[in-house]
């Protein structure tokens, strides 16, 4: 960390969407020095995964830190990468229904392949606890059998197979959406409407899915853009101290890197880009996925510039570079 510069230092807490190849060549990746991308949208192939890969590593590596490169490969609706040199992936409601041993050695192989295309880091798995009488009102998650399990502790112990299985591969995993998208009706990535949970509270027994996940030893764990009334009503869960400094890291004790759910989804738009990302780090939050190189350069600015401002937000950004840089290790990504 000694070697980053301010300006390197928030390039790390920033993931930029990348929709094909070509983004990769994107000037803003070099110039705000991100730190992330996110091979994103439909239609990447092994080629052109590998192709981007390529662009993004060989752009420089401020304090020998080799970039995240992440993919969505949970399977059934939610599989990024397809066509030859990929595995058709079940539902998570289907894996939900194999024995854990033999949902880890799937994963496994499901990671070979992600490595294979030079990504290092699945956004997966859910570990969101939807109940079966809510499961086709619940449009994130149940509505395309996002969730392995209708209850915690099956859930938990799927999504912990998943994660020792892409750890196994050596892929890296970020258990979501904290703290679950399991009583909505909304979709965040599309709507503000219906994305309100009133029921979940700080000791709420859904979260022992995420407690047995996180034992697997996942590297991150995303947080949700929806209200919990019963936690924080003021703010949404990215941008909220409560639920990640207070008790996702306070209570049910995690140490990792905390990475938002899509900061360009409709449901946060509400803000400037440049709010969205200082805000989610004031809260406690360490990398910021936005899907527009516009809104990675207005995030940068808007980082450097509270850096240089306030010290109290400089400690912040240190603290998640720390856990960031600590994950990127973990990953065999430091040069």
């Amino acid at each position: 960390m000694g070697q980053l510069t301010a300006e390197e230092k928030a390039g790390q807490l920033l993931m930029l969407a990348l929709f094909d190849p070509t983004a990769a060549a994107d000037p803003v990746l070099a110039g705000a020095h991100v730190g992330s991308v996110l091979l994103l949208g439909t239609g990447w192939s092994l080629e052109t995964a590998q192709s981007a890969a390529a662009q993004v590593n060989a752009l420089p590596r401020p304090g020998g830190l080799a970039p995240f490169i992440a993919t969505d490969q949970e399977g059934g609706q939610v599989q990024r990468l397809q066509g030859a040199g990929f595995s058709a992936i079940p539902s998570a409601t289907t894996q939900g229904t194999w024995a854990p041993e033999d949902l880890a050695t799937a994963a496994a192989g499901w990671g070979a392949e992600l490595k294979a295309a030079g990504v290092n880091l699945d956004l997966a798995p859910v570990a969101d606890v939807v109940d079966a009488a809510f499961k086709y009102a619940n449009a994130p998650i149940g509505q395309l059998d996002r969730e392995f399990a209708s209850d915690p502790a099956s859930a938990g112990r799927s999504a912990a197979a998943f994660v020792t299985g892409m750890a196994e591969a050596g892929v890296a995993t970020a258990v979501k959406h904290f703290p679950g998208l399991g009583r909505v009706t909304g979709n965040t990535d599309f709507t503000s409407e219906g994305i309100v949970d009133d029921a979940t509270t700080t000791d709420d027994p859904n979260f022992e899915a995420y407690t047995l996940a996180l034992a697997a030893h996942p590297a991150m764990v995303m947080v949700a853009l929806a209200y919990y009334t019963q936690i924080d009503p003021d703010h949404q869960a990215a941008f909220s101290p409560a639920v990640i400094t207070d008790l996702l890291r306070g209570r049910l004790g995690w140490t990792g890197v905390v990475i938002s759910d899509s900061l360009s989804a409709q449901a946060a738009t509400v803000l400037t880009a440049g709010e969205r990302a200082v805000q989610f780090v004031r809260a406690g939050g360490d990398i910021a996925i936005f899907e527009t190189a516009a809104e990675v350069q207005e995030a940068w600015s808007a980082l450097t510039a509270e850096m240089a401002a306030d010290p109290a937000f400089a400690a912040q950004v240190d603290a998640a570079v720390a856990r960031i840089v600590t994950a990127k290790q973990q990953a065999g990504l430091l040069g």
